[in-house]
């Protein structure tokens, strides 16, 4: 994957695609938990994460406490040390976060603690929370950020400007 042409792209498309997200807090098509659903299955078939990666390298999960204990454990380390080694408390919320991107788990685009980790890199890019339109916020910072991400909000977008009262 071409990150620096995915990027110029999203770059590009961020405020139109961050208006649909905003304005899809107001109006929400009944059947969007539907649409969400083909639609995303849709963008899995062009997506390969680990040609990818750049959630790895331009973002960091939050750790929660059972995080750290389960990582800290599958490296032979307390929590303490792997707190003190690895992460630093996010100054406005006290989340833990990783102090440096990359990642650095992040191995030749692969998870190097891919069976124990975070809960929040589990779920990422977050696409089957539900109701898709309450996670709108999670989607705007992630839009220019994931390919798959942008390539479902693009889509649902085309989809639903076309097809629905908007």
């Amino acid at each position: 994957m071409d990150l620096q042409k995915f990027g110029k792209k999203a770059g590009k498309k961020k405020d139109e695609l961050t208006a649909f997200l905003q304005k899809l807090d107001e109006i929400v098509p009944e059947d969007m938990p539907g649409l969400v659903d083909k639609t995303d299955a849709g963008v899995w078939s062009e997506v390969d994460c680990m040609a990818c990666a750049n959630c790895c390298k331009t973002m960091t999960p939050t750790y929660t406490p059972d995080d750290i204990k389960r990582i800290a454990t599958h490296l032979g380390m307390t929590a303490a040390s792997f707190k003190n080694k690895w992460l630093e408390q996010d100054k406005d919320n006290g989340d833990w976060v990783n102090k440096q991107q990359p990642c650095q788990f992040l191995v030749d685009n692969k998870c190097s603690i891919y069976e124990v980790r975070p809960a929040d890199c589990a779920e990422f890019p977050h696409h089957n929370k539900k109701p898709f339109d309450e996670y709108n916020d999670t989607f705007i910072q992630n839009v220019h950020r994931c390919p798959a991400t942008f390539l479902l909000v693009s889509r649902l977008k085309k989809k639903v400007e076309k097809e629905y009262e908007w």
